[in-house]
């Protein structure tokens, strides 16, 4: 099951640690700082301040830490994440600077693309290498090439220019303005109507021609938002999820050895290593504002600072009517309401899709589509938004096994199918009574592109936005912690710093957003580090 490479102690129990001392113990110590939640952000941060000398306490309210980057193990013998399922924007210094490939993390870039059929029985494999995605293009609709060359061209301009490598990488501290990003961007229009204005069909129709390249493309435009492709900013989704730089691979997505869990493990891990202290099933009840928290079970935990990895909403409920209004305001406008489904699955052979036959073939190696039409993008995001689900979902799929045979038994293929749009509430049902329902339609808008689909499904799990926000703590289901289009981005995002006394965030709810990223953990702790400086100095 588990690669001889890998020797995370964390890993070893799933990230079920348990209590290091007794509550009581852990209350009667002295504290520098306590982190609310050990999700991957809050563990990059413990693991900064650790290493700066701080005395670091984390407190987890699950059983098991990584929150939304974690690893269950639903079936026996098979390991998957009930979020997070590939890794593309984990930020090479938190990955460097914690050495997180000296304590076991190893990542394998999907090779393949993206590979999309189509309802005509055609289909296309966007390589992650442009010469031999050209040659696809070339062959699919060559009057499309130079619209492609032109689209992949602004978004590498955009990356370029705010995220080069090296030194000037905006990720890296505060936010700069949007006139600051707009100076970076030295007047490129086409730059700033990718990051600040298109919709994704307006960035499709822009540059392509051919329907189904549009559609190809459509869906990255919206992962994991409450909006459709036709929505103003969607296009700004899309450079997001391209924006990363992983070993030096630029705009490339893979796959973590030992499953997407592996990253919240390791930095747990690292963290220990520098001297934190970490502790799973201790939830918290209160923050209190330059003195602790409070946990449900009746015990204070005096510290200074206080770090939330939690989303915004939870970390409101947990000031419990000592927030800041306007901050509280602020909090409350943000849309935190998630409509994708995570439906994870086992299968006893690769799909075989119709358009290119086989189950072991170079399209296994990507990421997978399944395509709505432009309209149907339209109506089923209102359908879902009313609580109506749709006869029909995108799907985004990634099958681990192709690359790492570690997290499944011998002949077990595992796919992660991350899809949308699905209701939060049902205007009739639940979720509970129309699981099943969801499920099939899942299943079967993957199905109609494949011959051996659902004959080859040896289990599934669903999992909606309610699910989420039960086992991994997110409000409403939503995986960023709060929309990322850009009226929620750059400087207008929430800051680490707060106006709260001593209470500071670290979750995907800061600058620069969400993903798997850890840099706002690192962000967070670099400011939690200048105020103690400044309180010092002032003393």
């Amino acid at each position: 099951m588990t690669s001889s490479r890998i020797r995370s102690p964390t890993a070893a129990v799933l990230g079920r640690i348990g209590l290091p001392d007794s509550v009581g113990a852990l209350a009667a110590r002295r504290w520098d700082v306590v982190v609310v939640g050990a999700g991957h952000n809050g563990l990059a941060c413990a693991a900064y301040l650790a290493r700066a000398g701080r005395r670091v306490l984390v407190l987890e309210a699950m059983q098991q830490v990584g929150g939304a980057c974690t690893l269950e193990e639903p079936w026996p013998g098979v390991r998957m994440s009930p979020c997070a399922y590939v890794c593309g924007l984990l930020h090479p210094l938190v990955i460097h600077e914690l050495d997180l490939p000296g304590h076991g993390f190893r990542w394998t870039p999907a090779s393949g693309g993206l590979f999309v059929p189509f309802e005509d029985g055609s289909s296309i494999q966007l390589w992650n290498d442009d010469e031999r995605c050209e040659e696809e293009i070339r062959r699919f609709a060559p009057q499309d090439l130079r619209g492609w060359r032109a689209m992949q061209s602004v978004k590498r301009r955009v990356r370029d220019a705010l995220r080069p490598e090296g030194e000037g990488d905006i990720w890296i501290g505060p936010s700069p303005s949007r006139e600051e990003i707009e100076h970076l961007l030295d007047g490129d229009a086409e730059a700033c109507g990718l990051l600040f204005e298109w919709s994704m069909v307006e960035l499709v129709e822009r540059y392509l021609s051919d329907e189904r390249m549009q559609l190809a493309y459509l869906g990255q435009g919206v992962i994991g938002t409450n909006a459709s492709p036709h929505d103003r900013g969607t296009a700004s989704i899309y450079y997001h999820h391209a924006s990363g730089r992983m070993e030096g691979q630029a705009g490339t997505w893979g796959y973590v050895e030992g499953g997407m869990g592996m990253v919240s493990f390791i930095l747990c891990d690292v963290a220990k290593e520098a001297g934190a202290v970490v502790a799973a099933g201790a939830p918290v009840a209160r923050i209190l504002p330059g003195e602790g928290v409070e946990l449900t079970s009746g015990e204070r935990i005096v510290a200074a600072q206080v770090v939330s990895n939690a989303d915004p909403r939870v970390t409101l409920a947990l000031l419990d009517g000592q927030a800041d209004e306007a901050w509280e305001a602020r909090v409350r406008e943000i849309p935190i309401e998630g409509v994708t489904v995570k439906v994870n699955m086992t299968l006893s052979e690769l799909p075989d899709f119709t358009a290119r036959p086989g189950t072991r073939e170079p399209h296994h190696t990507g990421q997978v589509n399944t395509p709505l039409t432009k309209d149907e993008w339209r109506g089923h995001h209102q359908m879902a938004n009313v609580g109506e689900l749709p006869p029909r979902v995108w799907a985004e799929l990634y099958l681990q096994t192709v690359f790492d045979t570690s997290i499944a038994l011998e002949g077990v293929h595992t796919l992660s199918v991350f899809a949308q749009y699905v209701p939060y509430r049902f205007r009739k049902g639940s979720w509970d009574t129309r699981r099943d329902e969801v499920g099939s339609v899942v299943v079967d808008s993957i199905a109609r592109f494949c011959s051996n689909l659902p004959r080859a499904i040896t289990a599934l799990e669903v999992l909606g936005p309610p699910d989420i926000e039960r086992r991994v703590g997110l409000t409403g289901g939503h995986i960023f912690q709060g929309e990322i289009l850009p009226d929620y981005m750059w400087d207008r995002r929430l800051t680490a710093r707060t106006p709260m006394p001593g209470v500071y965030l670290c979750g995907a709810c800061t600058y620069p957003g969400g993903s798997v990223m850890g840099i706002n953990g690192r962000n967070a702790a670099n400011i939690v580090l200048s105020d103690t400086e400044k309180v010092t100095r002032r003393k």
